[in-house]
């Protein structure tokens, strides 16, 4: 399901919903372990995990972005800076599921922004199919896809 894109006060948010059959624990450790963080997204890691804390970006160039973590309530909320944005991500239980909600607060868009967005899309369903022990065949194909589809939408909302 593609994200809910809307122009807010300071700018843009894209919001992104999953729901998962796991717990809110295994969801949380998919994003702040590092063993796991590295299967869907190979240039994070955690640093130090607490409010006020890092998180790095590996430029794959020998340098690494610090990100500072914003908000942090654990099996709950994980915020951190993300360049001049900011990326959420909310765990709610719910029976039987975990909703995954994450939020990336667009300070402006650029044309990156629509690069981002599709990033995050598929690193979402990554997370799915690992969790559910399923591969996604070509991550690069369905970025392809989804990264059409933001451009579409980033389009939509600026011509509003």
């Amino acid at each position: 399901m593609i994200a809910h894109i809307e122009k807010v006060e300071n700018g843009y948010s894209a919001r992104f919903e999953r729901l998962l059959h796991h717990s809110v624990e295994e969801v949380w450790s998919w994003l702040t372990e590092n063993e796991k963080l590295s299967k869907w997204f190979i240039e994070l890691s955690v640093d130090d995990l607490r409010e006020g804390g890092i998180i790095k970006f590996d430029m794959q160039n020998g340098s690494f972005e610090e990100m500072k973590i914003l908000e942090l309530n654990i099996y709950s909320v994980l915020e951190y800076t993300w360049g001049e944005d900011i990326v959420r991500f909310e765990l709610n239980s719910e029976p039987e599921v975990c909703q995954l909600v994450l939020i990336e607060k667009v300070n402006r868009v650029t044309n990156h922004t629509p690069r981002d967005l599709a990033g995050w899309h598929v690193c979402l369903e990554v997370i799915q199919a690992l969790m559910d022990g399923r591969t996604i065949d070509s991550r690069s194909e369905e970025w392809t896809k989804w990264y059409d589809r933001y451009v579409q939408e980033l389009e939509e909302i600026s011509n509003k």
